[in-house]
């Protein structure tokens, strides 16, 4: 991406320049800049994406802030969008076909999705067949694609019933678990730390919203399951995983997904802290990107359109609206999904 980056006045795509919103620099959301870039030529392996729509993610509020190595401003970021094909070598990416791409270093490495126009490797696209209008379609990719990974990492089949506490449950992708697990007749319990989100909880799907300040959640989640839950889908991190250990029931599993509290558990002693029995395991939306993830986003989308799946969409904005969006997602105000329409 060039560094000379003339500021653009709202409109639509020209014939040769696009609308972006730049990330300037590491600081904060006024890091994020409207501007007229040049439109992208496609080359071997890979094709110019029209973006329709792009879910916003924390993980790209740190790099925004300058958490993640390796990225190099200026950078158009994004780590996931929707759209339609408008140019590939690719014969199997015709003109028009419906696609979603996430995570492999897109908003990274590379130019992601808060943009008019992405190019993307022709190996991230998954080419999808969607009713949903383009604000739908676009909360869905990274935040199902990794509410059903996982889940399905954390043991809880289809159908089979059983307890599932979601720690970080308004969060996007414990809203779109919720509304995976209650689709199969699951008993969940979901953590927020704010009393006036109790009623989003319940109208989801969750059975017991628990109140989590900071302290263990022992008292109430024996309380509503004396033997602990079989499954816990923890979505906060660092800050949670060992005290998730110790609410599982014996043999039920924890899968760490989220990093709403970091990355890193430091002094992490496998042998004392995981209670024997006890599975831990994780989930990175990344195994489920390109190819991998194609069919199981077709089933979400599905799932969505026949009206089994719920997804949560906080608010829709467009570009001009970019940093205050992400001051919103940094003031963890969302209940759900934010989605860009570029």
């Amino acid at each position: 991406m060039s560094d000379n980056l003339p500021v653009s006045t709202p409109g639509q795509a020209s014939g040769t320049t696009m609308r972006a919103a730049v990330c300037v620099g590491a600081g904060g959301p006024d890091m994020l800049e409207i501007h007229d870039l040049p439109i992208p030529s496609i080359r071997e392996g890979w094709s110019l994406v029209r973006v329709r729509g792009a879910g916003l993610n924390r993980s790209e509020l740190r790099t925004r802030q300058g958490h993640s190595p390796g990225v190099r401003f200026p950078r158009v970021l994004g780590i996931e969008c929707v759209g339609s094909v408008a140019a590939s070598a690719d014969p199997a990416l015709p003109e028009g076909t419906t696609v979603a791409a996430v995570m492999g270093e897109m908003g990274r490495e590379f130019d992601g999705g808060y943009a008019q126009y992405a190019l993307l490797p022709d190996a991230l696209l998954m080419p999808v067949t969607t009713t949903l209008p383009w604000d739908v379609l676009a909360a869905l990719p990274e935040t199902y694609l990794t509410a059903q990974g996982a889940l399905d990492a954390a043991g809880l089949a289809p159908d089979a019933g059983g307890r599932l506490l979601i720690r970080g449950g308004t969060s996007s992708v414990g809203m779109a678990a919720i509304s995976i697990a209650a689709a199969h007749g699951v008993e969940i319990a979901a953590t927020t730390r704010r009393r006036d989100r109790i009623d989003a909880l319940v109208a989801a799907g969750v059975a017991h919203a628990l109140i989590h300040d900071g302290a263990s959640l022992a008292d109430d989640v024996r309380a509503v399951w004396p033997e602990g839950p079989d499954h816990v889908l923890d979505l906060v991190g660092a800050a949670t995983a060992v005290d998730s250990l110790r609410l599982a029931r014996r043999g039920g599993t924890v899968c760490v997904a989220g990093s709403l509290s970091g990355w890193t558990l430091p002094d992490f002693e496998p042998i004392a802290m995981i209670p024997s029995g006890t599975r831990l395991t994780a989930f990175h939306s990344d195994n489920l990107r390109g190819r991998a993830g194609r069919d199981v986003l077709q089933r979400i989308i599905q799932q969505v359109e026949a009206g089994v799946y719920r997804p949560a969409l906080d608010r829709v904005v467009n570009l001009d609206e970019i940093a205050e969006a992400h001051r919103y997602m940094e003031n963890n105000a969302a209940i759900g999904k934010i989605v860009v329409l570029p």
